[in-house]
């Protein structure tokens, strides 16, 4: 049956908010004042402009404050869910320099026993590995420094309390803080964006907060609030697919980098206009076709004007970005084009890769590509030079080249990656400013990036092609709850091209907070390692909303084609499950132990059917696995459906599934009675 999650308390304390806008749970420090809230007696209203789509209900605040700033205060909630989010504008519509602006942040207190904090880590070195802090003896404190907001930690928080609790998050694609505290029953969340913002704003600069989310719900239950986080996500964060407006549903990918024959590193390298048309034909002659030919890092001319080459140590993929131009070598004339239109021709699309927050060779870019080299910033000790999207001639620059390239050869999805950290260039740039502008540099890029993409998926979608993009970042540097409203992570992390016990671990923990997300369909000693294995363990683990298959078609003589197409019909089987309720049914474990199981459990709750995937890992020396599925009320019965034996047995959600050996996998339809 469907959930029902509407929250009646926390719409009466939204409108509560728009009644007293003083009691907003939001402060900052202007010229060493403090000011809690938007109270009548500092600030006038400009207006009030009220929009509503459904459910989801949005007032847009224009405050004057000291006749030197305009405040916009963006309040939006979800009456279906109880959710209330908000950001905050600051724009110097006077003539002079404004006071110094500082200490910004959200602070939101929650009164109940026992509070414990749970959430996961983020990528890279933490890869996703789960917390539970208990707060009654515990102060909690994240943060995130680099500038790939969700590498190292994570801006997304569960926190329980009381018989109930409330889901957190901090929609900013830069640097970021969260801080927990509790005393006598009452926990304190304080949030902020832009470390260390301090800074006046010059007459017409404009800067803008994080998106603020609280998202409280009424049963204290982890499985519960995953899902009704998982349902408040895919209904209103996650991007539309199309133009129509039509909901974004699984799709499969597939790189063919490795299918030239010729010598390739990381990304495309290698592709050019007499590689493509052989492994596309041969895809398509063993009905495995793709939803998505992923098109990768080395497509573009250098800025000098030659062709970038692999394995050449300052001429390969990494070293030569900026033009965002084809390389005529490999694509002469309009034979990219001509790849693009096969693919839609026989019902593919096309993905391409930019990075466009770095740039090589700038002097090159200058003298070739109308480039400016005030844009191009060095930072000593930095191997990459950054490019200045914050400067709003630079944005303008960058986002005209991308989207020519996307236009002109009608590619449907932009891929993004950003391989360094770009805080250090942030604060070099601030102290070029002089005092009292730290955090200037940061809060202008991360606008400018935001609305980059706004302009790349509204080329995009003005001729037929995606209303999202991949939001990687080296991996997993850029699933910010704000970008994911724009993208999704194709593969949710770099390393999830590895093994698939790492894999387990990831769907067991990242899945409960971004529900559309990828990783590999291969087993592989390393990230860049051209083969690996392929087998139905190795599948069913691989089983997410993007399903990057691996596979070559014309250069492994000994690819195994059945495979192939058992993991693709299977999945296509699966995957309307895969955004529906998500339970994990056995313990979460990091991504080298194979001594255990892993059971994961995706369920449609408006049809009561779904599909259970479980596996004995590769050193779990028991054989017999006793689950009971989370979501099961009294007297409820269940078919189960073996899909390799075909046996079906009932059950009251309680049973025991035996495996023969180990590194196995079953997957099994359940249905309610």
């Amino acid at each position: 049956m469907k959930r029902i999650y509407e929250n009646s308390l926390a719409t009466e304390k939204y409108r509560a908010l728009t009644d007293d806008l003083s009691q907003l749970p939001f402060s900052f420090v202007y010229d060493g004042k403090t000011y809690k809230g938007f109270s009548a007696e500092h600030f006038d209203l400009i207006s009030n402009d009220t929009v509503q789509e459904g459910e989801k209900e949005t007032q847009t605040f224009r405050l004057a404050f000291l006749q030197v700033l305009e405040v916009t205060l963006i309040l939006t909630h979800y009456f279906s869910h109880g959710v209330t989010e908000w950001t905050v504008w600051f724009e110097n519509v006077s003539n002079k320099n404004s006071g110094v602006i500082e200490q910004i942040k959200t602070e939101l207190t929650f009164e109940g026993k026992y509070p414990l904090l749970k959430g996961i880590l983020g990528d890279h070195v933490n890869q996703y590995s789960p917390y539970s802090i208990d707060l009654q003896n515990n102060v909690a404190d994240f943060s995130s420094d680099s500038g790939r907001a969700t590498h190292i930690n994570f801006p997304y928080f569960n926190l329980e309390y009381g018989d109930g609790g409330v889901m957190l998050a901090i929609g900013w694609a830069g640097t970021w803080r969260a801080e927990f505290s509790s005393k006598n029953n009452v926990t304190t969340y304080t949030a902020s964006s832009v470390n260390g913002l301090k800074t006046y704003l010059k007459a017409g600069e404009k800067i803008r907060t994080a998106l603020f989310v609280a998202a409280p719900y009424s049963v204290r239950n982890e499985h519960y609030a995953t899902n009704f986080w998982r349902d408040w996500f895919v209904k209103y964060n996650l991007p539309k697919a199309d133009k129509s407006g039509a909901p974004l549903e699984p799709f499969s990918t597939c790189c063919l980098s490795n299918d030239t024959g010729l010598p390739n590193s990381d990304g495309s390298i290698s592709e050019c206009h007499t590689t493509w048309r052989p492994s596309l034909e041969k895809m398509l002659a063993e009905g495995a076709r793709v939803d998505f030919r992923w098109f990768d890092a080395g497509w573009y001319v250098c800025p000098d004007g030659t062709s970038p080459q692999p394995f050449v140590k300052g001429h390969d993929w990494w070293d030569t970005v900026g033009t965002w131009e084809l390389d005529p070598v490999k694509w002469p004339n309009n034979s990219f084009r001509q790849s693009t239109d096969f693919a839609r021709e026989h019902g593919m699309k096309t993905i391409v890769w930019f990075e466009p927050e770095r740039v090589t060779d700038p002097e090159n870019l200058v003298k070739n590509y109308g480039y400016n080299m005030d844009w191009a910033i060095r930072v000593d000790g930095e191997r990459a030079i950054s490019n200045n999207i914050g400067n709003p001639d630079c944005l303008k620059w960058t986002t005209h080249r991308i989207c020519k390239m996307l236009k002109e050869n009608k590619v449907e999805m932009y891929r993004e990656d950003n391989n360094w950290n770009p805080a250090t260039m942030w604060k070099h740039l601030d102290n070029l400013e002089g005092e009292n502008r730290l955090g200037i540099t940061e809060a202008k890029f991360i606008a400018a990036h935001y609305k980059l993409w706004d302009d790349i998926i509204a080329c995009t979608l003005s001729y037929g092609g995606c209303g999202f993009v991949d939001s990687c970042a080296s991996g997993g540097g850029r699933n910010d709850l704000e970008s994911m409203r724009r993208g999704v992570p194709l593969l949710r992390s770099d390393s999830d091209r590895t093994s698939t016990a790492l894999r387990l671990s990831m769907t067991s923990s990242f899945n409960k907070w971004i529900p559309f997300c990828g990783a590999t369909s291969r087993e592989k000693d390393s990230e860049l390692a051209k083969t690996g294995v392929s087998d139905p363990y190795v599948w069913r683990a691989s089983y997410l909303p993007s399903l990057n298959v691996k596979s070559q078609f014309v250069y492994n003589e000994s690819n195994d084609f059945d495979m192939l197409r058992f993991g693709l019909n299977e999945w296509q089987r699966v995957s309307p499950y895969l955004l529906k309720e998500f339970y994990t049914l056995t313990p979460w474990h990091k991504e080298k132990d194979t001594s255990d199981f892993t059971a994961l459990c995706f369920y449609d709750a408006h049809k009561d059917e779904g599909v259970i995937l479980a596996f004995r890992q590769e050193k779990c020396d028991r054989n017999q696995l006793r689950i009971a599925l989370p979501f099961v009320s009294a007297g409820d019965k269940f078919t189960l459906t073996d899909e390799d034996s075909g046996e079906k047995e009932t059950t009251d959600g309680r049973f025991t599934l035996t495996f023969d050996e180990p590194r196995s996998a079953k997957l099994l339809w359940v249905k309610k009675i």
